[in-house]
């Protein structure tokens, strides 16, 4: 993420108002409520992993250990549980 100089945008008003809390501090001003966008939704990254977590519970329901996709997957145990417990509420409970 970038940064833009608050003289660039900022009336002097404003940045001496904001130098009487943080002087010569980066800051990070949040987005507005309405303006936010949910995590992963300008890559397609949300849907490889949603992709990913499909394979790993058809290869579980297929017979393969959580040790087994651990290893495969490059996760650990602890991750590939919660991934199946997901995958298994979002598939109505099956397996």
């Amino acid at each position: 993420m970038g940064y833009i100089r608050a003289e660039e945008i900022l009336p002097v008003e404003i940045i001496e108002l904001i130098q009487q809390y943080v002087d010569g501090t980066n800051i990070y001003i949040p987005r507005k409520q309405e303006n936010r966008q949910e995590w992963g939704t300008k890559t397609a990254y949300r849907l490889e992993l949603r992709d990913r977590n499909r394979l790993i519970y058809r290869d579980y329901l297929s017979g393969r250990r959580i040790d087994e996709l651990a290893e495969v997957y490059f996760l650990s145990e602890k991750s590939i549980q919660r991934i199946l417990r997901q995958e298994k509420l979002s598939h109505g409970g099956l397996a």
